[in-house]
Protein backbone atom coordinates (compact mmCIF):
# COMPACT_ATOMS: atom_id res chain seq x y z
CA UNK A 1 0.00 0.00 0.00
CA UNK A 2 1.13 3.63 -1.26
CA UNK A 3 -0.04 6.34 0.84
CA UNK A 4 -0.58 9.46 -0.16
CA UNK A 5 -0.16 12.72 1.56
CA UNK A 6 -3.07 15.21 0.48
CA UNK A 7 -3.09 19.11 0.91
CA UNK A 8 -6.43 20.31 -0.17
CA UNK A 9 -6.31 24.38 -1.21
CA UNK A 10 -8.05 27.31 -0.29
CA UNK A 11 -7.94 30.46 -0.84
CA UNK A 12 -4.00 29.43 -0.78
CA UNK A 13 -3.65 27.71 2.50
CA UNK A 14 -3.81 23.80 3.22
CA UNK A 15 -7.39 23.26 4.90
CA UNK A 16 -9.55 20.26 5.20
CA UNK A 17 -13.35 20.39 4.35
CA UNK A 18 -16.02 18.49 5.72
CA UNK A 19 -18.12 16.90 2.70
CA UNK A 20 -17.59 20.27 0.95
CA UNK A 21 -18.39 22.84 3.49
CA UNK A 22 -16.06 25.60 2.30
CA UNK A 23 -17.46 27.99 5.69
CA UNK A 24 -16.25 25.53 8.02
CA UNK A 25 -12.42 25.01 7.33
CA UNK A 26 -9.94 24.20 9.27
CA UNK A 27 -6.48 25.60 8.02
CA UNK A 28 -3.51 23.57 8.71
CA UNK A 29 -0.95 25.54 7.17
CA UNK A 30 -0.57 28.92 5.16
CA UNK A 31 3.04 27.99 3.39
CA UNK A 32 1.56 24.87 1.09
CA UNK A 33 4.89 24.98 -0.31
CA UNK A 34 6.79 24.48 3.15
CA UNK A 35 4.03 21.84 3.80
CA UNK A 36 4.72 19.61 0.75
CA UNK A 37 8.68 20.03 1.42
CA UNK A 38 7.77 18.73 5.01
CA UNK A 39 5.53 15.36 3.82
CA UNK A 40 8.79 14.93 1.11
CA UNK A 41 10.86 15.16 3.68
CA UNK A 42 9.39 12.88 5.92
CA UNK A 43 9.90 10.02 2.80
CA UNK A 44 6.50 10.36 1.17
CA UNK A 45 6.63 9.90 -2.42
CA UNK A 46 3.95 11.05 -4.01
CA UNK A 47 1.82 14.02 -3.07
CA UNK A 48 -2.11 14.53 -3.64
CA UNK A 49 -3.51 18.10 -4.53
CA UNK A 50 -6.85 19.58 -5.01
CA UNK A 51 -7.65 22.53 -5.76
CA UNK A 52 -10.55 23.09 -3.55
CA UNK A 53 -11.76 27.08 -4.63
CA UNK A 54 -11.49 25.63 -8.69
CA UNK A 55 -13.78 22.78 -7.50
CA UNK A 56 -16.34 24.83 -6.71
CA UNK A 57 -15.73 27.84 -9.42
CA UNK A 58 -14.92 25.17 -12.26
CA UNK A 59 -12.01 26.32 -12.88
CA UNK A 60 -8.34 26.72 -11.47
CA UNK A 61 -8.11 29.10 -8.69
CA UNK A 62 -4.95 28.32 -6.22
CA UNK A 63 -2.70 28.27 -9.26
CA UNK A 64 0.16 30.14 -7.37
CA UNK A 65 0.11 27.48 -4.52
CA UNK A 66 0.01 24.77 -6.93
CA UNK A 67 3.21 26.44 -8.38
CA UNK A 68 4.90 27.07 -5.97
CA UNK A 69 4.71 23.50 -4.30
CA UNK A 70 6.03 22.23 -7.97
CA UNK A 71 9.33 24.40 -7.47
CA UNK A 72 9.59 23.10 -3.68
CA UNK A 73 9.55 19.40 -4.65
CA UNK A 74 10.89 16.53 -6.34
CA UNK A 75 8.34 13.93 -5.93
CA UNK A 76 5.04 13.19 -8.55
CA UNK A 77 1.78 15.33 -7.55
CA UNK A 78 -1.76 14.31 -8.60
CA UNK A 79 -3.50 17.37 -9.14
CA UNK A 80 -7.85 17.79 -9.14
CA UNK A 81 -10.51 20.36 -8.58
CA UNK A 82 -11.45 22.64 -11.54
CA UNK A 83 -10.46 20.52 -14.48
CA UNK A 84 -12.98 20.79 -16.81
CA UNK A 85 -11.50 20.91 -20.58
CA UNK A 86 -8.87 20.00 -22.18
CA UNK A 87 -6.70 23.17 -22.19
CA UNK A 88 -6.09 22.90 -18.92
CA UNK A 89 -5.51 19.46 -18.68
CA UNK A 90 -2.57 19.99 -20.86
CA UNK A 91 -1.38 23.34 -18.71
CA UNK A 92 -1.23 21.57 -15.72
CA UNK A 93 0.79 18.73 -16.98
CA UNK A 94 3.12 21.26 -18.93
CA UNK A 95 3.89 22.59 -15.62
CA UNK A 96 4.88 19.77 -14.19
CA UNK A 97 2.17 18.08 -12.87
CA UNK A 98 2.50 14.37 -12.92
CA UNK A 99 -1.57 13.06 -12.75
CA UNK A 100 -4.55 14.95 -13.43
CA UNK A 101 -7.82 13.65 -11.40
CA UNK A 102 -10.99 14.52 -13.27
CA UNK A 103 -14.25 14.70 -11.48
CA UNK A 104 -17.15 16.39 -11.77
CA UNK A 105 -16.32 16.22 -15.33
CA UNK A 106 -16.16 12.81 -15.31
CA UNK A 107 -20.05 13.08 -14.52
CA UNK A 108 -20.91 16.07 -16.43
CA UNK A 109 -18.85 15.23 -19.77
CA UNK A 110 -17.13 11.34 -19.70
CA UNK A 111 -16.57 11.86 -23.34
CA UNK A 112 -13.77 14.41 -22.31
CA UNK A 113 -12.04 11.99 -19.99
CA UNK A 114 -11.96 9.57 -22.69
CA UNK A 115 -10.23 11.54 -24.98
CA UNK A 116 -7.97 12.94 -22.45
CA UNK A 117 -6.76 9.71 -21.91
CA UNK A 118 -6.09 9.08 -25.53
CA UNK A 119 -4.31 12.51 -25.71
CA UNK A 120 -2.37 12.34 -22.47
CA UNK A 121 -1.60 8.20 -21.85
CA UNK A 122 -1.16 7.15 -18.09
CA UNK A 123 -1.64 11.00 -16.90
CA UNK A 124 -5.52 10.78 -16.14
CA UNK A 125 -7.36 10.04 -13.11
CA UNK A 126 -10.87 10.10 -12.26
CA UNK A 127 -12.08 10.89 -8.78
CA UNK A 128 -14.93 9.62 -7.42
CA UNK A 129 -16.22 11.37 -4.02
CA UNK A 130 -19.22 8.78 -2.98
CA UNK A 131 -21.96 9.90 -0.24
CA UNK A 132 -24.13 7.02 0.56
CA UNK A 133 -23.43 5.63 -2.60
CA UNK A 134 -23.72 8.22 -5.44
CA UNK A 135 -21.26 10.44 -6.90
CA UNK A 136 -20.80 13.60 -5.26
CA UNK A 137 -20.13 16.57 -7.55
CA UNK A 138 -19.11 20.44 -7.90
CA UNK A 139 -17.26 19.88 -4.27
CA UNK A 140 -19.59 17.93 -2.28
CA UNK A 141 -21.67 20.98 -3.08
CA UNK A 142 -24.23 18.82 -5.15
CA UNK A 143 -25.38 15.08 -5.34
CA UNK A 144 -25.45 13.67 -8.65
CA UNK A 145 -27.73 10.92 -9.84
CA UNK A 146 -24.85 8.98 -10.59
CA UNK A 147 -23.86 5.75 -8.67
CA UNK A 148 -20.23 5.51 -7.25
CA UNK A 149 -19.93 2.30 -9.03
CA UNK A 150 -21.16 2.96 -12.26
CA UNK A 151 -19.21 5.81 -12.77
CA UNK A 152 -16.22 3.58 -12.36
CA UNK A 153 -17.52 0.86 -14.37
CA UNK A 154 -18.03 3.34 -16.91
CA UNK A 155 -14.26 4.17 -17.10
CA UNK A 156 -12.59 0.67 -15.93
CA UNK A 157 -11.36 0.33 -19.06
CA UNK A 158 -11.45 3.50 -20.53
CA UNK A 159 -7.15 4.06 -20.35
CA UNK A 160 -7.74 5.92 -17.09
CA UNK A 161 -4.51 5.20 -15.02
CA UNK A 162 -6.75 4.73 -11.87
CA UNK A 163 -9.55 5.32 -10.21
CA UNK A 164 -9.71 7.26 -6.94
CA UNK A 165 -12.34 7.36 -4.91
CA UNK A 166 -13.07 9.96 -1.78
CA UNK A 167 -15.35 8.34 0.64
CA UNK A 168 -17.88 10.80 2.91
CA UNK A 169 -16.52 11.39 6.53
CA UNK A 170 -20.07 10.28 7.44
CA UNK A 171 -19.12 6.86 5.73
CA UNK A 172 -16.32 6.52 7.23
CA UNK A 173 -17.18 7.12 10.25
CA UNK A 174 -19.75 3.53 10.22
CA UNK A 175 -16.81 1.90 10.75
CA UNK A 176 -14.84 -0.84 8.92
CA UNK A 177 -17.94 -2.24 7.05
CA UNK A 178 -17.52 0.55 4.19
CA UNK A 179 -14.61 -0.58 3.48
CA UNK A 180 -15.08 -4.23 3.25
CA UNK A 181 -17.20 -3.23 0.33
CA UNK A 182 -14.17 -1.81 -1.76
CA UNK A 183 -12.43 -5.30 -2.68
CA UNK A 184 -15.72 -5.65 -4.78
CA UNK A 185 -15.33 -2.56 -6.92
CA UNK A 186 -13.31 -2.61 -10.39
CA UNK A 187 -9.53 -4.05 -9.92
CA UNK A 188 -8.33 -0.25 -11.42
CA UNK A 189 -9.06 1.10 -8.90
CA UNK A 190 -5.49 2.28 -7.28
CA UNK A 191 -6.20 5.00 -4.84
CA UNK A 192 -8.49 5.13 -2.00
CA UNK A 193 -9.08 8.16 0.02
CA UNK A 194 -10.43 9.15 3.75
CA UNK A 195 -9.54 11.23 6.35
CA UNK A 196 -7.62 8.52 8.76
CA UNK A 197 -10.09 8.22 11.16
CA UNK A 198 -9.34 4.84 12.31
CA UNK A 199 -6.26 2.96 11.41
CA UNK A 200 -7.92 -0.72 11.05
CA UNK A 201 -9.87 -0.05 8.06
CA UNK A 202 -6.60 0.40 6.13
CA UNK A 203 -4.92 -2.55 7.23
CA UNK A 204 -7.31 -4.18 4.73
CA UNK A 205 -6.13 -2.40 2.12
CA UNK A 206 -3.33 -4.29 0.44
CA UNK A 207 -3.07 -2.50 -2.63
Amino acid sequence: MILFPAIDLKDGQCVRLIQGDMDAATVFSDDPAAQAKSFEDQGFQYLHMVDLNGAFEGKPVNGAAVDAILAAISMPVQLGGGIRDMATIEAWLTKGISRIILGTVAVTNPDLVREACKEFPGKIAVGIDARNGMVAIEGWAETSGTAAMDLAMMFEFAGVIAITIRISIAMACLGASIWKLLPNWPARFQSRSSRLVDLPPWKTLKS
